[in-house]
C-alpha cells in the first residue's frame, strides 16, 4: 500500500481552442524569464546599465535553444533516425528533449556575439547571469515532470514519483523523482553561487565557473540513478562522462583566474556610468556658481552696509560738532556779556 507519492500531471499539454499549451514549454518560457530578471538586478549592482541582460540575452536564448536540441538529437539520434522514427520529430522542441552542456556551449557564443556587439566583457556578463541560470534550470525541469519522462530508478520512498504513461516504452510504477533531485540541486548551486559572490567578490568569469562546477557535481550522480536509454562508455552513461570533464574544466579555470587576474573587475559596461558624472560635474558646477554668487551679493551687502555706517558716522559727527560749535558760541556770548557788563559797573561807579 502506498503511503505517499507524487503524482505525475494526466497530461502535459491543454488546449485553448486549437492552441495547445504545454506544460514543458511554459516552464522553460519562465526559467528564461527568472534568469533575465535576476541576471539584470546582478548586473545593475555591478556598474551596468538596466536592460543590457535581456538584450544579450536576444542572442543568447536562441542560440542556447538551438544547442541544446542539438546536443539532445546527436547523443540520443536512435529516437530520430533509426529504423521506425521519424526524423521530423528532431524539430519538436515542445516534446521535450533540451541538452544543457549544448545550450550552456552554444548559448556563450550568442552571448559573446551580443556582448561583442556592446563592447561588454563575456567574463563579466556570465558572471552575472550564473545564478539566474541555475535558478532556470530548477524550473525548467518541472518540464519533465509534465512529460513524465527523465525518472530514475524503482523505488517505495514516500516521495516516489508515479509513472502513468506507456507511451515509448515506459513502464508504469514508482520511480525516484530525479527532475525533483536536479531542481532541487540547481536551487542550492544558485544560493550558493549568490553566497560566494558576495563573500569572495568573484570576478572575471569565476562566479560562472563555480556555477558550473557545482552543477556539474550533481548532475553526475543524479544521472547515475537515470534508467533512460542513453550511449555509455566504460559502464557510465555519456552524460556522466561529459559533467566529470566540464567539472575539471571548470575547477582548472577558477584556480588559474584566480592566480592570473585577482579581485574583480571595476568597469563591467563602458560608458554606464557616463551619464551620473556628468551629472555630478554639472552639479558642482552649479553649486559652485552658487558659491560665487552668494560671495559676491555678501560682498555687496557688506558694503552697502559699510556706506550706512559711514553716512551714519558721519551724520553723528556732524552733529556732534554743530552742538560743539553752538556750545563755545554760547560761552563766548556768555564772556563778552560779562566783561561788557564789568565795563558799564566800573563807568556808573566813576
Amino acid at each position: 500500500m502506498e503511503l505517499a507519492y507524487i503524482p505525475s500531471p494526466s497530461r502535459g499539454v491543454l488546449y485553448l481552442g486549437p492552441i495547445p499549451l504545454r506544460g514543458y514549454a511554459f516552464c522553460i518560457i519562465i526559467g528564461v524569464f527568472v534568469a533575465v530578471w535576476l541576471g539584470n538586478k546582478r548586473w545593475i549592482a555591478r556598474g551596468g546599465r538596466a536592460g543590457t541582460v535581456a538584450d544579450i540575452a536576444v542572442w543568447a536564448v536562441p542560440f542556447g535553444l538551438i544547442g541544446g536540441r542539438l546536443y539532445h538529437v546527436i547523443t540520443d539520434y536512435q529516437l530520430y533516425f533509426s529504423e521506425g522514427r521519424d526524423w521530423v520529430d528532431a524539430f519538436k522542441i515542445w516534446e521535450g528533449g533540451l541538452g544543457i552542456w549544448g545550450a550552456i556551449a552554444l548559448g556563450a557564443l550568442g552571448a559573446w556575439i551580443g556582448c561583442r556587439r556592446r563592447g561588454i566583457p563575456l567574463p563579466a556578463y556570465a558572471d552575472a547571469i550564473a545564478p539566474g541560470i541555475a535558478f532556470a534550470q530548477a524550473i525548467g525541469r518541472w518540464g519533465n515532470w509534465f512529460n513524465q519522462e527523465l525518472y530514475g530508478r524503482e523505488t517505495d520512498l514516500p516521495w516516489a514519483l508515479h509513472i502513468t504513461s506507456t507511451a515509448d516504452g515506459r513502464m508504469p510504477g514508482y520511480y525516484h523523482p530525479t527532475f525533483l533531485y536536479e531542481s532541487l540541486w540547481c536551487v542550492g548551486v544558485a544560493l550558493l553561487v549568490i553566497w560566494a559572490d558576495r563573500r569572495f567578490k568573484l570576478g572575471h568569469g569565476r562566479a560562472f565557473a563555480l556555477y558550473v562546477a557545482a552543477y556539474c557535481a550533481g548532475r553526475f550522480w543524479i544521472e547515475y540513478m537515470r534508467v533512460d536509454d542513453a550511449h555509455e562508455i566504460l559502464g557510465l552513461r555519456l552524460n556522466n562522462w561529459t559533467a566529470l570533464l566540464v567539472f575539471l574544466l571548470a575547477v582548472v579555470y577558477l584556480v588559474v583566474s584566480a592566480k592570473k587576474r585577482p579581485g574583480r573587475e571595476e568597469v563591467v559596461e563602458p560608458g554606464a556610468s557616463d551619464g551620473s558624472a556628468a551629472s555630478d560635474s554639472a552639479g558642482d558646477e552649479a553649486g559652485s556658481g552658487e558659491e560665487a554668487a552668494d560671495a559676491v551679493s555678501d560682498q555687496d551687502k557688506g558694503e552697502g552696509e559699510g556706506k550706512d555706517r559711514g553716512e551714519a558716522d558721519g551724520e553723528a559727527e556732524k552733529k556732534a560738532g554743530a552742538e560743539v560749535r553752538d556750545k563755545a558760541d554760547g560761552e563766548a556770548g556768555d564772556a563778552v556779556g560779562e566783561k561788557a557788563g564789568d565795563g558799564a559797573g566800573s563807568a556808573k561807579k566813576s
